[in-house]
């Protein structure tokens, strides 16, 4: 495992957790970590020591900017390749941008809820 590999991870995991109402578990496979809001999911982290990824969600055209500005910003691994991308780490790769990858990835799917299902509406 590369330390950089863990350290996107767990920027990835934490900046989840931080957010209102996310809940995560393994209902794929023991080596996806999946983190949901309101039953949707925004965030999948890689358990794989091989591969070391992040996968969130994306708008469409910012998501061909990530991948063509970072060269370990690829189409989504597991979903459709043009709503979300996977994040290695590598050149240009921050906390920072990881944190904004998830964050955006948690807002787009909020989006998507009816109001009464979004966090904080009950």
């Amino acid at each position: 495992m590369s330390a950089a590999g863990d350290r996107l991870q767990s920027t990835a995991r934490q900046a989840a957790l931080a957010l209102p109402d996310v809940s995560h578990g393994s209902p794929f496979t023991p080596a996806l970590d999946v983190y949901k809001v309101a039953g949707k999911v925004f965030l999948i982290v890689t358990d794989d020591p091989d591969e070391q990824i992040i996968t969130v969600k994306c708008a469409p055209e910012h998501a061909r900017a990530q991948e063509r500005g970072y060269p370990t910003i690829i189409p989504g691994r597991y979903l459709d390749k043009r709503h979300w991308i996977s994040l290695g780490p590598g050149p240009g790769i921050t906390e920072r941008l990881i944190t904004d990858a998830v964050e955006n990835s948690y807002d787009l799917v909020i989006e998507r809820l009816p109001r009464r299902e979004r966090p904080g509406a009950r």
